[in-house]
């Protein structure tokens, strides 16, 4: 729960940025694991229609009623399955191509909560995505959308949030009720943002940056500034924390992932306050990349407790029970604008799950994806995937190589039906899309039902209850 009692289910997320020149095939990605509490938290996917007219939004959270304007574009999203406490739509990609992933819960510390406190009766990340993706036509005019909403309305907590268009990825963070700064990431670059203020060198005067407008004398007239930086202002010193728990619940997972793709990294340790915010890849980064450090556990360290069962968990991985659906939102070069945007879409804990490559110029989504309920159902892919998680974790060892099978072929078939299908629209042939997402959920539904089945038969001759001796 957050500092107003609200729902805040998701807020233990991890994102992934990277740059175009950065990825195998030029394509910008931003990505994310949405997570949330111990137990399930079913999420839906689902296309809202453009909307020409303006109407009034009201927050399911705390009520607050927000104008929108008109002409709305059309956008995929992630929303929750009960939508008891508001909309959560979570992350998408609009019929503009650009995509947006709100929210990376973060951290502040005492200095800018007493100088800027936080609103009561502000926006929160029930609220964002759908306050502002619908009505962007770039990365940086969502950076823009949503900054005038903070210096409006003011937040009720501290959040980072993603936009990416075809040539842009931008990282926004707000700072206490108002205030905000953003940053664009270097198309040769990436980042990874766990559950902490994120942005660390920031030149006010750079095209490269934006901000809300009193940014500077803010921290000049409330003494923010610690001093530690001479030249550049350091943001994470001024506006983050460095607390114990950012040494063994976010630090770790940035340092796992700059040690699985970056270069000149050699001398960084798990518990590191200040590991740089943008790295640069010792290889190009594919979305198979993306997913693997999506689903990471420190596979190949001392921390894995798949590998090292009887060690204490020191460290919070990136790839855990509280998975709820997890996202990388692609926008590709060189592609007809109704087959840029790919919303790649894995439910439940990644380690055990596989991303499906959807097509966004839709109108509707496969319902074994659409359709999940708040009450269990394992004809839903949330839910079928939520079983297998809780199998396989309990014998991790007797199930791994079945899953990672079973992640490799659904993946491949799943690109390859993506790459005919490009190639059939590339060549002026029309392709209805919705059939293809149809095909791709199908196709995951049926290899996740295999695997259960398999993994059943498996167990089965492991079960404790059992005896040696047949009638």
């Amino acid at each position: 729960m957050n500092q107003l009692g609200y729902q805040a289910h998701q807020k233990t997320c991890t994102t992934i940025l990277v740059g175009k020149h950065a990825t195998i095939d030029g394509s910008t990605m931003i990505a994310r694991n949405e997570d949330g509490g111990d137990e399930p938290n079913p999420q839906k996917f689902v296309v809202y229609p453009a909307n020409a007219a303006g109407t009034v939004y009201e927050s399911g959270a705390n009520h607050v009623k927000i104008p929108l304007p008109e002409n709305g574009f059309r956008y995929t999203a992630t929303p929750d399955a009960d939508d008891s406490f508001g909309v959560w739509a979570g992350a998408g990609i609009n019929s503009q191509n650009v995509a947006m992933t709100a929210t990376e819960t973060s951290t502040t510390n005492t200095r800018v909560l007493a100088a800027d406190p936080l609103v009561d009766g502000g926006i929160g990340e029930a609220d964002i995505t759908t306050l502002v993706l619908p009505y962007i036509k770039s990365a940086r005019e969502g950076v823009t959308r949503l900054g005038q909403l903070l210096k409006t309305y003011g937040t009720y907590e501290s959040n980072g949030i993603a936009f990416s268009d075809q040539e842009e990825v931008w990282y926004f963070e707000s700072i206490g009720g108002h205030h905000w700064a953003a940053i664009r990431i270097p198309d040769d670059a990436f980042v990874v943002a766990p559950n902490r203020f994120n942005i660390d060198y920031f030149d006010f005067n750079s095209e490269d940056t934006m901000s809300s407008a009193d940014l500077e004398q803010f921290i000049t007239d409330h003494h923010l500034n610690p001093g530690i930086d001479v030249t550049t202002p350091n943001l994470r010193h001024i506006f983050g924390s460095a607390s114990d728990k950012d040494r063994a619940y976010n630090n770790p997972r940035a340092w796992y992932v700059h040690r699985l793709f970056a270069k000149d990294v050699a001398d960084e340790q798990p518990e590191d306050q200040d590991l740089p915010f943008i790295v640069y890849p010792k290889k190009k980064l594919s979305v198979d990349d993306v997913k693997f450090a999506l689903s990471s556990h420190y596979q190949g360290t001392a921390f894995d407790p798949y590998e090292h069962e009887q060690a204490p968990l020191k460290y919070r991985p990136i790839g855990i029970n509280r998975n709820q659906e997890s996202h990388i939102l692609q926008i590709r070069p060189n592609m007809p604008a109704n087959i840029a945007g790919v919303h790649w879409l894995g439910y439940g804990p990644n380690t055990f799950n596989a991303f499906v490559p959807f097509y966004v110029s839709v109108t509707t989504t496969p319902a074994s994806f659409e359709k999940t309920t708040p009450a269990f159902d394992v004809s839903t892919s949330y839910w079928l995937t939520r079983v297998i998680a809780v199998i396989a974790d309990k014998d991790f060892a007797t199930y791994q190589d079945m899953q990672a099978r079973f992640e490799q072929q659904i993946v491949a078939d799943n690109v390859n039906l993506q790459q005919q299908t490009d190639q059939t629209i590339q060549a002026g042939q029309t392709v209805d899309l919705e059939a293809v997402n149809q095909k791709m959920a199908d196709n995951y539904m049926l290899a996740a039902n295999t695997l259960l089945g398999k993994m059943t038969k498996l167990g089965t001759k492991k079960m404790q209850l059992r005896f040696s001796v047949d009638d």
